[in-house]
């Protein structure tokens, strides 16, 4: 039985919501993609048309990323907020996605993405990664607290 669903969200584009009640704790699923160096990630991301700063690359611990814009899976539609459902767990090359707290039926999946950047946050980076969760706990960011 399909747990999960992409379709177009509230807060940004797609997003991926629950088909029924899922428990605190649960494994949802695996994000999915291609493996590959920081370097082949940007240039990658300088080659597409994404809109400034999307993508769907997912770091690993080693410095490598999953870009799920290469045969990556639903995963890749998650969502950022700052008060968050879900979190990533990195096991090795693998990231899988678990309930943080239960999820109702409908309900849609979030991360805290936590982004990091490479630059000073100027005026321009900051609306770059302006949050749209909406949650009573938003920092108005999806980059990780400085």
């Amino acid at each position: 039985m399909r747990r999960i669903v992409v379709r177009n969200s509230p807060v940004h584009g797609r997003g991926v919501f629950a088909l029924a009640d899922i428990r605190t704790g649960s494994l949802i699923l695996e994000y999915k993609g291609k493996l590959v160096s920081w370097k082949e990630a940007q240039r990658a991301y300088a080659r597409s048309n994404a809109e400034g700063g999307h993508t769907f690359f997912f770091d690993l611990d080693d410095g490598r990323v999953i870009d799920g814009a290469q045969g990556g899976n639903s995963a890749r539609w998650l969502n950022h907020c700052c008060a968050p459902n879900c979190a990533a767990e990195q096991d090795g090359e693998r990231v899988f996605i678990r309930a943080i707290r239960a999820i109702k039926s409908g309900g849609e999946l979030f991360l805290d993405y936590r982004l990091q950047v490479d630059v000073p946050r100027t005026a321009a980076v900051r609306r770059t990664y302006a949050c749209r969760c909406g949650s009573v706990e938003c920092r108005g960011t999806m980059l990780a607290a400085s």
